[in-house]
């Protein structure tokens, strides 16, 4: 059988960067090679080989982000249009809507090739946070990127979008609905399930009456950090029993160890490591408005810790609040030290609240997704065949 070709384009696929990257290797790991061959073309390699070739194009650092990079592909655009002429893709699969992913719209377009691409960050609720000293300029950004998500998405023939609110979101943007199709993120509830608790986890470190409130993210400021600055403060100032523990790392974590001394800071963990933190803690208080999807929600809800999460992003679409967790105002510290004392006063609603939790996080399996990926793009191929015969 002739393989399908893919010619997948993304800026970074350096390993465990964000939630964005590691589902890109949800898929990369899972090719079925004896039915697929990619070519992948990147502005920051891995570190490690990929199972099939990988072409590296000039990339600079974003200047208000330093763990990022963006392809600049300008300089390259006759190389990569050789490279895919003789690869001859039959699919395009676009990872971020930068200049990268622009040119790749463009070529599936005039080849006519079936183009896809995951809504893996929402850029557009992060602008507050990048012009916040220039707040003049928040329209005229705003507008800016409204622009050129409608002229690269829309030129897509298929949208995957993680929840329902984005779904919605990217319609009022003027997103096409029509190209939008429902696609969660998954998990491994093998490394990820309260099993992994034991009582001995913390040893000294930690005392036993110390209520565990953990952070897992990138350490970046547009994770509404200076939120979670102002919890850590509240607690301190009532004398609150909270050890706060923040699992990652990222450009901010310097700043936020100042503004949280008394935190235990773990730094970057592999899964391994994180779903022992998690079923070792009390509740995940993760006050982010940023989020398309929010792994480490999900992560934490199949570890059988209570979430309380940030109102109005992708997170809170498979939250039910007091059902499966607790859904507070994103600025709101107080009424997250509300939600926690709330957890911490009734363990009954605690336990409430992680049975429908892991009930949830049961049905996300990362081996279905991609297999239902896969199978989207066999059609998308099949569907172009027919067209042409």
């Amino acid at each position: 059988m002739k393989k399908i070709k893919v010619a997948f384009f993304a800026d970074t696929l350096k390993e465990n960067l964000d939630g964005a990257v590691r589902t890109m290797y949800q898929i990369i790991n899972r090719i079925p090679q004896d039915q697929f061959e990619f070519l992948f073309i990147v502005g920051e390699k891995p570190n490690h080989a990929l199972p099939f070739r990988c072409i590296e194009v000039p990339s600079m650092t974003i200047p208000f982000n330093p763990d990022y990079k963006i392809a600049i592909n300008s300089f390259t655009q006759k190389r990569l249009d050789h490279e895919l002429l003789a690869f001859n893709p039959d699919i395009i699969h676009i990872a971020n809507p930068s200049l990268l992913g622009r040119y790749a719209v463009n070529y599936a377009e005039k080849h006519d090739i079936h183009t896809v691409t995951i809504y893996h960050t929402h850029f557009i609720s992060y602008l507050d946070y990048y012009f916040r000293k220039f707040p003049f300029m928040i329209k005229a950004a705003r507008k800016f990127v409204i622009s050129h998500m409608q002229y690269l998405y829309n030129r897509c023939d298929t949208i995957y979008v993680p929840s329902n609110m984005i779904i919605d979101e990217l319609t009022d943007l003027g997103i096409l609905n029509s190209k939008m199709k429902l696609w969660r993120r998954g998990l491994d509830n093998n490394l990820f399930n309260p099993d992994n608790k034991t009582d001995d986890f913390w040893d000294s470190t930690i005392p036993n009456e110390k209520f565990k409130i953990l952070f897992a993210s990138r350490l970046v400021w547009e994770k509404n950090l200076e939120t979670l600055t102002r919890i850590y403060k509240l607690a301190g100032d009532s004398n609150l029993p909270y050890q706060f523990i923040i699992a990652g790392d990222g450009h901010a974590r310097a700043d936020l160890q100042k503004s949280m001394p008394g935190a235990l800071f773990l730094g970057e963990l592999d899964h391994l490591q994180l779903g022992k933190v998690y079923a070792n803690c009390d509740a995940f208080v993760f006050p982010s408005n940023s989020e398309t999807y929010g792994n480490v929600v999900v992560e934490a809800m199949a570890s059988g810790l209570p979430c309380i999460i940030a109102d109005g992003c992708g997170t809170s679409d498979f939250i039910r609040h007091n059902h499966s967790g607790i859904i507070c105002p994103p600025f709101d510290a107080m009424s997250y030290i509300n939600a926690i004392e709330k957890l911490r006063a009734n363990p009954g609603l605690r336990q409430q609240l992680v049975t429908n939790a892991r009930e949830y996080a049961a049905g996300m399996s990362w081996n279905t997704l991609v297999d239902d990926f896969f199978r989207d793009l066999r059609n998308y191929k099949a569907e172009k065949f027919a067209q042409s015969a």
